[in-house]
């Protein structure tokens, strides 16, 4: 069998759109998975428990402030 041709040079690619991209995508899942877990413990507490409308903000508020201080961006200093 002939081998066939290629551009492609192995370590040669430039590679920082896609880093960027990578890095884009992870932010908006981790963000937005904590988001959604807020408002889907909002909506629980507030129609399914005796908590009540302010209980539920109170909650949910905790559970996005706990989670900026969690999920927020590492200083590499």
């Amino acid at each position: 069998m002939a081998k066939q041709g290629s551009d492609y040079t192995r370590g040669e690619m430039v590679v920082e759109e896609h880093e960027r991209t990578f890095d884009g995508f992870i932010k908006l899942s981790k963000w937005g998975s904590l988001y959604l877990a807020a408002g889907i413990l909002l909506i629980t507490l507030w129609f399914c428990t005796t908590a009540g409308f302010i209980g539920a903000v109170f909650c949910s508020a905790v559970l996005v402030a706990l989670g900026t201080l969690v999920l927020g961006e590492k200083s590499t200093h």
